[in-house]
């Protein structure tokens, strides 16, 4: 239990903590202040309320005035007076002869016990009772004694005690709350300086710009420190940022060039094997073919790197306007040998044209195509479309095979990832390179719902240029 509500608390944000401890503070010492303060005012009233009861049966006695008859009988002359005085203090009263029975008192008045009782205990029945003894003079000469007793109820001065009370509970409720608020602010106020620090960082977040600076409090306190660390922190992470992009930029440039330089001496290798498949028979010639397909899987494997590495070191083929729908057509002519059994389909209105680099959008169309011959079984087709849609050119390549799980839609596009159902070996870099050929011309490509229930639907979108393309083009195999 007390582990929960710790967590509880720390779950709490610290303006909250910090105004709250303030508020919990301030209710305890106005507490412990109303508290003090209620017993004494208690106190004092209760002293008063029995002052006034005094003071109020001196007076009525004053009043009383008493008759003797000849024959000793003591009767109240002014009782009406007496009665009227009691009622406008809302008070009763008894005039009680020694043998304890009342022969005068006000209406509707509780029994009360004898005089000496109530002199030794003044509280009875509700009542503070005062009992004031009155001399008279007998016919004989005697002196005669009668008792008025003067009750109040006590929960007159209850009343006003309990009010105190409540006063002094709203004064503790209202104090506390008047600190919480005053706690929040005052929070709020001192918090402000990380406020300001978290925004900052939540832009420096945003930019993803280490070199931006965080602003630094006036004041010589910890919020100081603490941006001052920050800062230093950032500065390394620029140094650093810098120093690991300078190092991939070396690399990027490296991967580049060595697979530019890689081209030549495969290309001569190619010829030669190609040539020594023509002359030679048997058992060589097969080797030979077996190292010609070898080295032309090398030589698509190193053109896929040098694409991406040029991609990634910025470098940016010449671009000129080029019509889409022939360079697919030419693509799905290229794979169409290698087919089987698929059915291979295009759609594909001419005058299509975007602004790019022919070998490029060549390879984007080839892998896309040649990705779904590889994840789909014989007997089923593979459709490629191109259409012109709002300002843009869409190229759309839907096959009939399994689909792609929603867990794999992303992964697709990343660098070396094979799914399970490749039939072709691939490198795993088709689609990174049709994403990367996308970026480079200003496209997009994404992993859309099939149309109809079809099993995997990718979509390419290119800015439309607004120059037609050049006579003639030449055909650029992969």
């Amino acid at each position: 239990m007390v582990r929960r509500i710790s967590e509880a608390y720390r779950r709490v944000p610290i303006r909250w903590r910090l105004a709250g401890g303030s508020a919990a503070l301030t209710a305890v010492i106005l507490l412990g202040f109303a508290t003090i303060v209620g017993v004494f005012a208690a106190r004092q009233i209760e002293s008063d309320f029995n002052a006034q009861v005094r003071r109020a049966a001196d007076e009525l006695r004053e009043r009383l005035q008493l008759r003797v008859s000849r024959t000793g009988r003591v009767t109240v002359v002014n009782e009406g007076v007496l009665r009227g005085y009691a009622a406008s203090q809302g008070d009763i009263f008894r005039v009680v002869p020694e043998s304890g029975d009342p022969f005068r008192s006000s209406p509707d008045t509780p029994f009360f016990p004898g005089p000496a009782i109530t002199e030794a205990n003044p509280e009875f029945a509700g009542y503070r009772i005062e009992t004031r003894p009155i001399l008279f003079t007998l016919p004989d000469g005697r002196f005669g004694r009668v008792y008025l007793q003067y009750g109040r109820e006590l929960s007159e001065w209850r009343r006003t005690a309990r009010r105190v009370a409540v006063y002094l509970g709203f004064g503790v409720i209202g104090g506390t709350l008047l600190a919480l608020l005053a706690g929040l602010a005052t929070a709020r106020r001192a918090m402000a300086p990380i406020a300001e620090l978290t925004e900052a960082a939540r832009r420096i977040e945003r930019s993803r710009d280490p070199s931006a600076r965080l602003p630094r409090p006036d004041a010589q306190d910890e919020v100081r420190e603490l941006a001052e660390t920050l800062d230093e922190m950032l500065a390394a992470l620029d140094d650093a940022r810098s120093e690991t992009e300078a190092s991939l930029l070396r690399q990027r440039e490296f991967v580049a060039d060595a697979s530019h330089e890689l081209r030549t001496p495969l290309t001569s290798v190619l010829a030669n094997l190609e040539l020594l498949e023509e002359v030679l028979e048997g058992e060589p010639r097969e080797a030979a073919t077996s190292a010609l397909r070898s080295s032309r899987r090398m030589r698509r494997l190193v053109a896929d790197l040098l694409l991406l590495a040029r991609a990634d070191a910025g470098r940016i083929a010449r671009h000129e306007p080029i019509d889409l729908s022939l360079v697919v057509a030419e693509a799905a002519g290229e794979l169409e040998p290698v087919a089987g059994e698929h059915e291979l389909r295009v759609d594909a209105a001419p005058g299509v044209v975007v602004d790019g680099a022919r070998d490029e959008l060549h390879r984007l169309a080839l892998n896309l195509m040649e990705n779904a011959l590889r994840h789909t079984d014989p007997r089923t087709a593979v459709e490629a479309t191109v259409a012109l849609e709002d300002g843009e050119v869409v190229l759309a390549v839907e096959d009939d095979g399994p689909g792609i799980p929603d867990e794999m839609r992303e992964k697709v596009f990343e660098r070396f990832f094979r799914a399970s159902s490749d039939r072709g070996g691939s490198s795993g870099l088709g689609l990174a390179i049709v994403r990367a050929v996308a970026a480079s011309h200003g496209g997009t490509v994404t992993l859309e719902p099939p149309l109809d229930g079809r099993g995997a639907r990718f979509v390419v979108r290119l800015p439309a240029a607004t120059t037609a393309p050049r006579e003639p083009q030449a055909t650029s195999a992969a």
